[in-house]
C-alpha cells in the first residue's frame, strides 16, 4: 500500500515546549520510531509543518536588517531542509538498514492572485503576549492574530496548485525509498507568462493541503493525518460533543471545525477523498499503525 503521513506540529513540537534543538529531535524520533512500523510491506510519502520553525528563522532574518533579509519561500527552504534532514536522520536508525530514506525540496506552484495575499492567516513563529504582539507589529510591521490564549505573526498561505517534479518522487517510491516531500508544505513559487517559475514568494502553504494535493498526484492508498489529538471530534468542547469514528466526506463537510487547526485537516481529508475515491485518516501520532488498519483515529470515505 502507498500511503501518504503528514506529520503536524506536534511531530516536531508539543504544545507548551520550548522550541529547542533537543525537544524537536526528541519529538522527532518519537515520530520516526511510529512512522517505522508501517514501512514493512508499505510504499511511503512523509510531509511535515514547519510553522514554528520558519517562524523563528524570519525572526533572525529581520534581526539582519532589511537589507540581509531573506524572503519566505526561502525560509521555507531552509526549514524544509532542516526538518527533512533530521527526519531522515532518525528514520534511517529506525528503520531496517536495507529501506533507504531520502528527502527532497519540493517546488509548489501558487496562484499570485490568490486572496490569501491581501488576508494572512497562516500562523508561523512562537506564541506571544497581547503587549509583545502589538511592540512586533510596530517594529516589524508583521500581522498578528489570536492563536490560542497567546498571539502569533500570521502570514499568506495560498492554496497549492500543482507540485513541481513529481517524477523522482514517484521513482523512489517505485525503488523502495521512503521519501521526505513538501515539507512546511513545499516551496512557494508562482508562474510567469513565460512559463518560468519565480521565487521571492512571501507565503508557508498549508501543509495539510500540500499533503492531500501530493498524495493524489502520487497515487497514494491512503492520507494519514498524523496531529495530538485523538480523533476529530464533533461539537468539541461542548455537552455535545462526540467522536467521529468512520464518516462520509459530505457529513464532515456540512459540520464546523476551527479553521487555523482541524478545519484545515478536514478540509484536506474531503480534498483527498473527492480527488480519489480512497480514505484518509486524521488521528494521534501515537496510533500511526492502528490509523492505517483502520482501528483508531477518524476515517473519512466517500459514503
Amino acid at each position: 500500500m502507498r500511503i501518504l503521513i503528514a506529520l503536524g506540529r506536534s511531530a516536531l513540537l508539543r504544545r507548551g515546549e520550548s522550541m529547542t534543538m533537543s525537544h524537536q529531535i526528541a519529538n522527532i524520533r518519537r515520530a520516526a520510531q511510529q512512522i517505522a512500523r508501517l514501512a514493512d510491506g508499505n510504499q511511503l510519502v512523509i510531509a511535515h509543518g514547519n510553522g514554528p520553525q520558519v517562524g523563528l528563522l524570519a525572526l533572525q532574518a529581520a534581526a539582519a536588517g532589511a537589507a540581509g533579509a531573506a524572503p519566505l519561500d526561502v525560509l521555507d527552504a531552509e526549514s524544509e531542509g532542516m526538518i527533512g534532514y533530521l527526519l531522515e536522520q532518525e528514520l534511517a536508525n529506525a528503520l531496517p538498514p536495507h529501506r533507504q530514506v531520502a528527502t527532497l525540496l519540493t517546488r509548489v506552484e501558487v496562484d499570485a492572485d490568490d486572496p490569501a495575499f491581501i488576508y494572512p492567516t497562516k500562523p508561523i513563529g512562537p506564541v506571544y503576549t497581547e503587549a509583545q504582539a502589538e511592540r512586533l507589529v510596530i517594529s516589524t510591521g508583521w500581522t498578528v492574530a489570536r492563536d490560542g490564549a497567546g498571539f502569533r505573526r500570521v502570514v499568506a498561505s495560498p492554496k497549492p496548485r500543482r507540485i513541481a517534479a513529481l517524477q523522482p518522487i514517484r521513482w523512489l517510491l517505485d525503488h523502495d525509498t521512503v521519501v521526505i516531500a513538501a515539507g512546511g508544505g513545499g516551496i512557494p513559487v508562482t508562474v510567469a507568462a513565460d512559463g518560468r517559475t519565480r521565487c521571492g514568494v512571501e507565503a508557508v502553504i498549508d501543509k495539510d493541503l500540500c499533503s492531500a494535493l501530493l498524495a493524489a498526484d502520487v497515487g497514494a492508498d491512503l492520507l494519514l493525518i498524523a496531529t495530538d489529538v485523538d480523533a476529530v471530534y464533533a461539537d468539541w468542547h461542548t455537552p455535545c460533543e462526540c467522536v467521529l469514528r468512520e464518516v462520509s466526506m459530505a457529513g464532515l463537510r456540512s459540520m464546523s471545525f476551527p479553521a487555523g487547526s482541524m478545519g484545515t485537516k478536514v478540509e484536506a481529508a474531503c480534498e483527498f477523498v473527492s480527488r480519489t475515491g480512497r480514505p484518509a485518516v486524521i488521528g494521534s501520532i501515537d496510533r500511526i499503525e492502528a490509523m492505517a488498519s483502520g482501528t483508531a483515529g477518524t476515517r473519512v470515505t466517500c459514503e
